[in-house]
């Protein structure tokens, strides 16, 4: 792996560490993320967990009902 040396204001870096904390992972793959992410790769980690969480619990039980029902196939 390469190491690359990127200056960046005080700011962004107190961003940087506090998001990296919040995640509970390292600068350096917060930083390899976001680049990734950036440019168009596929990040290592699941950036969006949690993302498309509907609060319903009843998912699994149902998911055909619900795909019939979002697909109009109504039978």
């Amino acid at each position: 792996m390469a190491r690359t040396t990127v200056k960046i204001s005080d700011q962004l870096d107190a961003r940087l560490r506090h998001e990296a904390a919040r995640r509970g992972i390292t600068v350096s793959e917060l930083t390899r993320e976001a680049i990734e992410a950036h440019l168009g790769g596929t990040p290592r980690r699941l950036m969006s967990v949690g993302a498309g969480r509907s609060g319903r619990s009843d998912i699994s039980e149902r998911i055909e009902e619900i795909l019939r029902d979002e697909m109009g196939m109504n039978s």
